[in-house]
Parts: structure tokens; C-alpha cells; sequence
């Protein structure tokens, strides 16, 4: 298993596809999918703060309550300016489903070859890899990691607003 990336130095760039889900609210045929690529570039221009949620598998309990927090939140992240992104090694059909049964609103990556978690030091035998969640600086650094011994928790939306106002304090 490859070392987490260290805080202070720049996060592992990459390029996912992922779906988000648009549109007026919860339920089958009530939003729209869009499909995009998302790329974390290993230099990218001054931005916006972006959480990355690596999460082992949809619709399992923990995941669906830790993603179900973190969207049903959002606008505690979007009112610091920051991106949420969640990735795991399901496909983008697995995440569509996923993301329409409980109205998931951040997109959804699909990292089927573990690359980007291996990337990030998280993959784990047995299990495919740790839940983890990272913080990256609107300059691309990586300012703060959470990488989950067992999976059987997450970082709660408080825990990580605290992190996003510390960011934001300089």
C-alpha cells in the first residue's frame, strides 16, 4: 500500500468521470444525471477549497449515511466556498442509482481500477480501500487528511466545517 500523500505538499492530481445529479428534487425521473469528467489538476489555478470523500461502496449503511450527511449539508460547504466530490470503485451506473435513490447532490466518481486511491495511500486488502477524506487548498496543497482505521465512522459535517473555517483563517 502506497504512503497518504503529506499534508503541505501538493494532493495527487487525476482525471475521474462522475455523475452529479440537476433538477428540481428527490426520486426516479424527478433529476437529471449529468455525466462530466472531473480533474483534479496537479497544478491548477487558485480556486475553491475541495473536500474529496473516498468512500468503500454504494449504498452500504455507513456510506449512505455519511453521504446523505454531507449532501444534505451542502450549503455549509458551499457557503465556505468548497467543493465536495465523493469517489469510490463502483461505475457510474452503480452511482447514478445510488445517487437518485437518496438524492445525493455532489458528484459521484467512479475510481473502478482503485488508481486514485492507490494514489492516495488508502487501498487496504480485503476491504478495497479506507474511508478517508482529504482537504485540499485552493492552491491544490493538501491541508488536512482523515484516513479511517476501520470504516465504521466518518468525519461529521461539523468536524470538517471547523477544518474549512480553520483553512479559511489562514
Amino acid at each position: 500500500m502506497a504512503k497518504t500523500p503529506e499534508t503541505g505538499l501538493p494532493a495527487p492530481g487525476f482525471t475521474l468521470s462522475g455523475i452529479r445529479l440537476t433538477g428540481s428534487g428527490a426520486g426516479e425521473g424527478q433529476s437529471t444525471v449529468e455525466r462530466a469528467d472531473f480533474t483534479l489538476a496537479a497544478d491548477p489555478p487558485p480556486g475553491r477549497p475541495l473536500l474529496l470523500a473516498f468512500y468503500p461502496g454504494d449504498d452500504t449503511s455507513v456510506c449512505t449515511r455519511q453521504l446523505c450527511a454531507y449532501s444534505s449539508e451542502l450549503e455549509v460547504f458551499r457557503s465556505r466556498e468548497t467543493e465536495v466530490w465523493a469517489i469510490s470503485p463502483q461505475d457510474l451506473e452503480s452511482h447514478e442509482a445510488f445517487a437518485r435513490k437518496h438524492d445525493l447532490r455532489m458528484p459521484l466518481l467512479a475510481d473502478p481500477d482503485r488508481t486514485v486511491a492507490k494514489a492516495y495511500g488508502i487501498t487496504a486488502p480485503g476491504i478495497g480501500l479506507r474511508r478517508a477524506v482529504f482537504l485540499i487548498g485552493p492552491d491544490g496543497t493538501l491541508r488536512w487528511k482523515h484516513v479511517a482505521l476501520l470504516g465504521a465512522s466518518f468525519q461529521s459535517v461539523d468536524a470538517l466545517k471547523e477544518r474549512l473555517d480553520a483553512l479559511q483563517a489562514g
